[in-house]
């Protein structure tokens, strides 16, 4: 499949998913949410009812079973560029839905990976989402896929995806318009962030130039960071 960005950049897919049970997962029921399909029609976004480890996803209707590591104000919605996912279907020899790797919104014609955290986008006529982290490959990824070594190998492409907060609810539907209406002046790219949690932590001290931007429950860990390298 060829889905290269001539168009504007734009919303391909919604996507939400239920909790299904699954061998490859910590979660306590035994399930997982992974399994996300296309949705028709407008979909409500939200900001969830709590923090990770207490709200679950931002999307209306997609269920998440781990909260402990998904979901939550700073990991409301997930995205992920069909670009990508063509470059898997090529490596992998595979057709791959929007959705397959879990994510809530499947792209065109947007970087996801030079996304920088803190940046806006303002997707239909009121919904505004704020990138805050990648997204880290976990068991339940790689057994859901049945790739052999697939965190690895999803660790090593460097293209993680990115996790949004709701800044102003809407409704959104496939096709809709992504505009890019603020975009901070600082090097911390969703790819940059990714390389620094996994393969390169040289790179950490420098994520504190996102301030803000960043999942409140790692602040302090990048401010640790950062206070480390200066002494």
């Amino acid at each position: 499949m060829d889905s290269s960005s001539a168009l504007s950049p734009r919303i391909l897919s919604v996507n939400a998913g239920r909790r299904r049970p699954t061998d490859h997962t910590s979660c306590p029921d035994g399930t997982t949410g992974i399994d996300k399909r296309p949705v028709a029609g407008p979909v409500e976004v939200r900001p969830p009812e709590g923090p990770k480890g207490v709200g679950g996803s931002g999307v209306a209707g997609d269920e998440i079973s781990e909260l402990r590591h998904h979901g939550g104000f700073d990991q409301a919605v997930y995205a992920f560029a069909r670009e990508d996912l063509d470059r898997w279907e090529a490596a992998l020899g595979r057709p791959l839905t929007p959705g397959v790797f879990g994510e809530n919104l499947t792209t065109a014609g947007i970087d996801v990976t030079g996304v920088v955290v803190g940046e806006r986008w303002r997707i239909g006529d009121e919904l505004v989402l704020e990138a805050t982290r990648p997204r880290i490959p976990c068991r339940t990824f790689a057994g859901w896929l049945g790739e052999r070594g697939w965190v690895k190998r999803f660790t090593q492409d460097g293209a993680p995806g990115a996790y949004f907060r709701v800044v102003h609810p809407g409704t959104i539907a496939a096709g809709d318009p992504v505009v890019v209406e603020h975009r901070p002046d600082h090097e911390v790219t969703i790819g940059f962030y990714f390389r620094a949690l996994t393969l390169e932590p040289a790179l950490r001290p420098r994520v504190i130039a996102a301030g803000d931007a960043l999942p409140v429950e790692e602040r302090e860990t990048v401010r640790r960071w950062a206070a480390a390298a200066s002494v």
